[in-house]
């Protein structure tokens, strides 16, 4: 049951960040700084851990294990991974900057039926029947949860949601390679060079003017650590503990209560607002996610109760 709370603490983390963004452009500082404190913190706070971790598994045999050893080879590859997730960082902080919140989430999880397609691209394989099922319930519930079928609310900002599909895209990109490079390293060390990897895209595009400028000594650096802990360190940390012991598809499903963590958070901290049609939309979401991992279930378990019955 543990590994299920990690999972679920995971998720819930990243659910909180829009709403600490939004508060941090409310105290006046914008994307760069906001999105550089952040992985600058954050990739500090994972590279004492995996230096802590290490120590630990050294000081229980003779010498570091070998999956805290990386090639400059894999550091490179496992970098570029990272800058998806810098420029998942980048545009959906910079979509916050137009729509609100619990608008901004739903564009963002729109990953998942990009991810779908993207898998359906890279393995030349047409996606199967519960996939595009759940692809048209995942349209429904976008514009549902987006507000704007009741009418009477202003049109959404057109560069808010490029940018926050943008971020989909690319969280999407950073999935679809996450596990396919160096999989025998240590999780913990994996997660901490793909930040470094973003850390760096992030300071060509934004330099570090706040590590000067005194942004960091008015009211910057709380919403930096915050962000940096709950967004940085504890989701990869709390998955990588969490998804080998439930598995990929249980750990997808989830993984969607960042969505309603997020909207409750806007709800509540920025005072969004969130009508009845916009919750069904995000539990419609929310079904779109889960739907193919619970057919998928349902084929097995039909599977397993027929080679049953053929034993008997």
């Amino acid at each position: 049951m543990k590994y299920y709370a990690y999972v679920l603490a995971g998720a819930c983390s990243f659910g909180l960040l829009s709403t600490f963004v939004k508060k941090a452009y409310e105290s006046g500082f914008h994307v760069g700084e906001v999105v550089g404190s952040q992985n600058v913190f954050g990739v500090l706070m994972m590279w004492i851990l995996v230096l802590v971790a290490a120590k630990s598994a050294r000081s229980s045999s003779t010498s570091a294990p070998a999956n805290y050893r990386v090639a400059p080879r894999q550091a490179l590859m496992l970098m570029a991974i990272g800058t998806t997730s810098g420029l998942t960082g980048i545009c959906y902080y910079a979509a916050l900057q137009y729509i609100p919140a619990s608008f901004a989430i739903i564009l963002l999880f729109q990953f998942t039926w990009m991810g779908i397609v993207l898998e359906a691209i890279i393995e030349r394989k047409r996606p199967g029947k519960e996939k595009l099922l759940s692809l048209l319930i995942l349209f429904v519930g976008i514009i549902m949860a987006s507000g704007y079928l009741k009418g009477g609310q202003e049109a959404p900002s057109w560069v808010g949601i490029l940018l926050g599909l943008l971020s989909a895209l690319t969280y999407a990109l950073f999935i679809a390679f996450n596990g396919k490079v160096s999989a025998q390293v240590a999780p913990i060390t994996r997660s901490a060079i793909m930040q470094s990897g973003s850390l760096v895209l992030v300071m060509c595009i934004f330099p570090p003017h706040f590590l000067f400028n005194g942004s960091l000594h008015e009211e910057l650096l709380p919403w930096a650590l915050l962000l940096a802990f709950f967004g940085v360190v504890i989701p990869p940390l709390f998955f990588a503990i969490g998804v080998p012991r439930i598995g990929g598809g249980m750990a997808t499903i989830m993984s969607a209560a960042e969505l309603p963590t997020a909207v409750i958070m806007s709800f509540v901290v920025l005072h969004e607002t969130v009508n009845g049609l916009q919750w069904l939309g995000v539990i419609i979401t929310m079904f779109g996610i889960a739907l193919p991992e619970l057919l998928k279930r349902r084929k097995r378990r039909a599977l397993r109760e027929n080679e049953g019955n053929s034993g008997l």
